[in-house]
């Protein structure tokens, strides 16, 4: 039974470069015709394989049903927390994951450092949007239009000398975050605080969450934070990982 399976399930990433014909599908399996026939009726009964009039075999509508219905089910903040928890441990400073809902950009997880000087930050608290580095990331990940018409409707509060003064500057400052793949935050909201963030991307390789990780000047300067970049996008490349099963490399979208 289990070697039934094992040659149905492999069927599907055949058809994923492509339709195939029978004679096709049995010599990648390498069995019979009849036993490759077999399997794709089971499987055609399904809605997973669909055969076509000239009698190839595509994937079926219900495989890609099954996978947006899959995809709609992730909860991100699940798969990363554990991911967040090790980063912490490993740096100490405070871990925080966001997502970009409804023109905010809001802290769905976090884990505190282990230094008594920390951050004040709560899950479910908007993040200054035109400062803070998860905020970056997935607003520079927007379509060209969206990032525009968002930055002109942006109020711009200088929180510190360092903070993003203007439209201008904020669309700059996401054109080089698209290039470079990550992003920081060194002292635009409070000047005693930096953070460098990572994306998270899901099965289209569009950024779905960013992370980051935070300390104050009294614990570690901004040029020692940055020593800690490797490690953030090695957690978040394995969150992306795992969230989606697919490696993302870096990619410019417009």
């Amino acid at each position: 039974m289990s070697q039934t399976v094992d040659r149905a399930l492999s069927i599907l990433p055949l058809l994923a470069q492509g339709p195939a014909d029978l004679g096709q599908v049995a010599e990648r399996l390498d069995v019979h015709k009849s036993t490759a026939l077999r399997l794709l009726r089971t499987l055609h009964e399904h809605g997973l394989v669909y055969r076509q009039q000239d009698n190839r075999y595509r994937l079926g509508a219900r495989l890609f049903a099954l996978a947006q219905e899959a995809v709609e089910n992730l909860d991100v903040r699940e798969i990363a927390h554990p991911h967040l928890v090790g980063l912490n441990e490993q740096c100490g400073h405070t871990v925080h994951l966001a997502v970009h809902e409804e023109n905010e950009v809001l802290y769905i997880d976090k884990v505190e450092s282990r230094y008594p000087v920390r951050m004040y930050s709560r899950i479910g608290k908007p993040v200054a949007i035109t400062v803070a580095a998860v905020a970056k990331l997935l607003l520079a990940d927007l379509p060209e239009a969206e990032r525009r018409a968002l930055a002109e409707r942006l109020d711009f509060p200088m929180y510190t000398p360092r903070s993003i003064p203007n439209a201008a500057a904020f669309l700059r400052e996401l054109a080089t975050v698209r290039e470079q793949g990550w992003a920081t935050d060194l002292g635009g909201h409070e000047e005693s605080i930096n953070c460098i963030g990572a994306p998270i991307r899901g099965t289209d390789g569009r950024v779905v969450a960013a992370m980051s990780v935070s300390a104050p000047n009294v614990v570690v300067t901004a040029e020692e934070l940055l020593t800690l970049l490797p490690l953030l996008r090695r957690t978040a490349d394995a969150i992306s990982r795992e969230y989606s099963g697919t490696t993302h490399s870096k990619e410019a979208r417009t």
